[in-house]
């Protein structure tokens, strides 16, 4: 049953009555209808597009389930008893927000899977840093013979881990978006990595964005604080276990940064347990990441070997800062994750001791502030192209004395910055938007950089 928005349906005619209802598909959504059809209930699936990703498996998989496309219907949520709603739908969309005044819980799949998981949670969050940290952490607890699940915003969707195996431990991404809609979270262990303007074209100010993340820190587990990063070091709790990781020297038996003979060394209180230099991922940002994740697995008691035999080996993840190539002594970089204006800024930083950099930047900022690049892109970058739907908004942001082009593809973008660059140089993509004004995903994008770097090579 394939419905448009052209079709009335009202409850008088058709008696409507669901168990729950589905907003949204893509993945997220599709992992949802699975785990409720296999609960044996009557569902209903409406998303605001005409084409969704994951249509073509759904009508595939799913062929008594009914879909209402092309608006999310209102008349669909009312008449379930229900609403799971996916993480790219706001709470103020107006259909959700009538279901809500009507008594209708609405929660995610992150809430689901809180209320049915029987292993320890690890949820990890920020505005930057978080598939890094989630990795290194499911990483480290492997190394260590626990039998680990990851999944959430990163990789496999949350509820298809309940389809495994009860694991020793579950280590889960979790976006603003999914914690909006989940309530009966209580992590064994949880971190919020940073907070910086991200997604402003749904939050109404830095607060409310920030009150979002918070909610990975409920319950009664262990709290994990940034005590560099002034909201999070705001958001700890005297009440509650907690632990911190710094970029500095850390207090008592928290994790953070020490000297020792001219080499700067990670640690735990007085001690050493990796110099800087070993760590397989490179910049400040990445120094915090490690931190963090360290911070993570002693919670669950990984020995500090399996923890440093990782962070050597761990190179970083795809689209993350990740070196792409070397051409002429120009080195290139890929950082098409760099979705927000914090994110672009730790990227600079952390290639800035390699050479001047020519950044490639644009895509749709989400209507976030982004005046903060001007000191960084004036201190370490020589020239900037710029390309997508906010790429006039970030030029009014650059400092006169940065020159900067318009490009209108990523192509034009590398084969500008080829012909701009010299020997000792670094061509950065690092966006400091989203991807989807040009692109379906950041990965795509990065992708495109990639092919047009290897086309360089060719000619």
């Amino acid at each position: 049953m394939l419905c448009t928005t052209e079709e009335k349906i009202t409850m008088k005619d058709t008696k409507l009555h669901f168990d729950a209802a589905v907003v949204g598909l893509g993945k997220t959504g599709l992992s949802c209808v699975r785990y409720l059809l296999n609960k044996g209930l009557k569902i209903v699936v409406t998303d605001s597009r005409m084409n969704p990703p994951g249509l073509s498996t759904f009508k595939t998989e799913c062929t008594s389930v009914p879909i209402f496309l092309g608006k999310i219907n209102a008349e669909i949520l009312l008449s379930s008893d229900q609403v799971i709603l996916s993480p790219g739908i706001s709470l103020h969309n107006e259909a959700v927000k009538q279901a809500i005044a009507n008594g209708i819980p609405v929660f995610g799949d992150i809430e689901i899977f809180c209320q049915q998981a029987k292993a320890p949670i690890i949820a990890v969050s920020g505005s930057n840093g978080k598939s890094t940290v989630t990795t290194l952490v499911a990483e480290m607890t492997r190394r260590a013979g626990l039998n680990t699940c990851v999944g959430g915003n990163l990789g496999t969707p949350a509820l298809e881990l309940l389809n495994e195996d009860i694991p020793d431990l579950y280590v889960l991404e979790l976006s603003s978006f999914q914690l909006e809609t989940t309530f009966s979270l209580s992590a064994h262990a949880s971190v919020i990595l940073n907070v910086s303007p991200d997604h402003m074209d749904r939050y109404a100010n830095l607060n409310e964005y920030a009150n979002a993340k918070k909610k990975i820190y409920s319950g009664n587990g262990l709290m994990v604080i940034n005590q560099d990063d002034d909201v999070v070091k705001a958001m700890d709790d005297n009440l509650r276990k907690s632990i911190s990781f710094t970029l500095n020297k850390p207090e008592k038996n928290n994790f953070g940064t020490i000297i020792r003979n001219s080499e700067v060394w990670l640690c735990q209180g007085d001690n050493e347990i990796i110099k800087q230099d070993e760590l397989g991922i490179k910049g400040e940002h990445n120094v915090a990441n490690a931190l963090a994740a360290i911070a993570l697995a002693t919670s669950v008691n990984v020995p500090f070997d399996s923890m440093v035999k990782t962070l050597r080996s761990f190179s970083g993840l795809e689209h993350r800062c990740q070196r792409v190539a070397t051409i002429k002594e120009i080195d290139w970089f890929n950082d098409s994750k760099a979705t927000n204006v914090g994110a672009c800024i730790a990227s600079i930083k952390s290639l800035s001791d390699l050479g001047e950099i020519i950044l490639i930047a644009g895509g749709d900022s989400k209507d976030a502030n982004l005046s903060s690049l001007k000191p960084i892109i004036a201190k370490h970058v020589k020239h900037v192209l710029l390309l997508g739907l906010d790429a006039k908004k970030i030029a009014n942001v650059i400092d006169p004395e940065v020159t900067y082009d318009f490009v209108t593809d990523m192509t034009e973008a590398v084969n500008t910055a080829n012909d701009l660059a010299e020997a000792g140089e670094v061509v950065l993509l690092a966006p400091a938007c989203a991807s989807l004004d040009m692109y379906e995903s950041y990965q795509e994008r990065g992708t495109a950089f990639v092919d047009a770097i290897n086309m360089l090579e060719v000619s």
